[in-house]
């Protein structure tokens, strides 16, 4: 038979119940000072945050109105709730505005509340609270939010599901993620409800642009500080299951294949993870170099050419890269002597070739633009029709 102290060890910890966030995220900020947080239960229940102020705002509800017991006794009355937000309407998320409704009818003889999310949100979740007398307000991402006093920029945030949305506060450099960014594990998109990684790609590099430093997931702990690396870290989970790639692959790798199925964003992403492990790989240049020209960002294309050519002049490839950034910023004679440079060290470069071809049919050349065979047969049918027509009207080719 176990021992009393064996039977203790293996019971769960206390729930450590309702507390301020600046006590979690260890932070003297007023701002945390004023908002509460309840850790979710497992899968049951969402974490909850309440806003404190003139009123009280709730994000994320939860599942289950006991969750707001505890907080009614720290001197917070239920009809002092005003708004609720909604990350998305996932029922451990949700429930509990429903509950609240339900469970206390000073609430309700207040006016209830006005409930915030998403307008794709499911619509059952709003006309229930409706019929409660609550009111519902639809967002579609960009709008501000005034919550207690404060203000939050909305940022719609598909992929767990179609209807997601964060809530970024910039003095505090703050974002609340729902289940968009969790700290222990990505969660998986619900096809049920919109879900999809693509969208997921989207949504995280639209926080990746804010400048973030606390994450306040849906699940899990809060993260001060560190929240941005959070961020990555979904970011660059999502890359590998696109690719469907098992376990950690080489960052190169996983640039390339991105790069073939066209997320020209996401191989810069691992090609900077790959020079920052090894700045001398010159493989990683050269694809960063390309992703940026086709993302029309010639500048720095040529900046990652240049450093290419620095290290060794007669680099083929660097050399064709340079000439199409130059091409890209509308300079077609400046671009010639790169794909001349690069056609006398090897004359059989067909892309050196075909945008030399090009180089001097945008520079008012398209004779000269023809006599190449590779840019001749490159653009056959119609665009070779059209060509001719430039040189000479009265020797249309029909297209093929």
């Amino acid at each position: 038979m176990s021992n009393r102290g064996e039977v203790e060890q293996e019971r769960e910890p206390q729930h450590p119940g309702w507390q301020p966030l600046a006590k979690v995220l260890k932070s003297p900020t007023p701002f945390f000072e004023k908002c509460f947080f309840l850790q979710g239960y497992e899968e049951f229940s969402s974490n909850i945050y309440v806003m404190t102020g003139d009123y009280l705002t709730i994000v994320d509800s939860g599942n289950d109105y006991t969750a707001f017991m505890d907080l009614f006794r720290l001197n917070l009355k239920p009809e002092d709730i005003k708004k609720i937000v909604l990350t998305h309407g996932h029922l451990d998320h949700a429930m509990g505005a429903v509950e609240l409704l339900r469970s206390y009818p000073s609430l309700r003889e207040a006016g209830g509340f006005e409930l915030i999310l998403h307008e794709a949100a499911p619509p059952q979740l709003k006309e229930v609270v409706k019929e409660f007398g609550s009111r519902v307000t639809e967002v579609r991402g960009g709008e501000t939010l005034e919550l207690s006093g404060l203000e939050w920029e909305v940022i719609h945030t598909p992929g767990h599901t179609i209807d997601g949305i964060c809530l970024y506060h910039a003095p505090t450099k703050t974002v609340i993620t729902g289940d968009m960014v969790l700290p222990e594990a990505m969660a998986a998109p619900d096809m049920y409800a919109g879900g999809s990684l693509d969208h997921y790609l989207f949504s995280l590099k639209a926080l990746l642009r804010r400048d973030i430093e606390n994450v306040l997931p849906g699940h899990g702990r809060p993260v001060a500080l560190g929240g941005r690396r959070v961020i990555e870290e979904t970011y660059e989970g999502v890359m590998m299951k696109i690719i469907g790639a098992e376990g950690q692959i080489p960052w190169i790798e996983g640039a390339t294949a991105l790069a073939q199925r066209g997320l020209l964003e996401e191989a810069l992403f691992c090609c900077e993870k790959e020079m920052a492990r090894n700045p001398e790989n010159v493989r990683a240049l050269e694809l960063k170099g390309s992703c940026l020209n086709d993302l029309g960002r010639n500048t720095e294309a040529m900046e990652v050419f240049d450093s290419i050519l620095a290290r060794k002049g007669d680099h083929v490839f660097a050399l064709t890269g340079r000439g199409c950034a130059l091409m890209g910023l509308g300079r077609y004679d400046d671009s010639l002597s790169y794909f001349d440079h690069a056609l006398e060290i090897d004359a059989n470069i067909r892309e050196a070739l075909i945008y030399k071809g090009m180089a001097l049919y945008l520079s008012g050349k398209p004779e000269e633009a023809l006599e190449i065979e590779a840019f001749r047969t490159e653009f056959v049918g119609r665009m070779e029709g059209e060509l001719r027509r430039k040189t000479d009207p009265a020797k249309e080719v029909p297209p093929a």
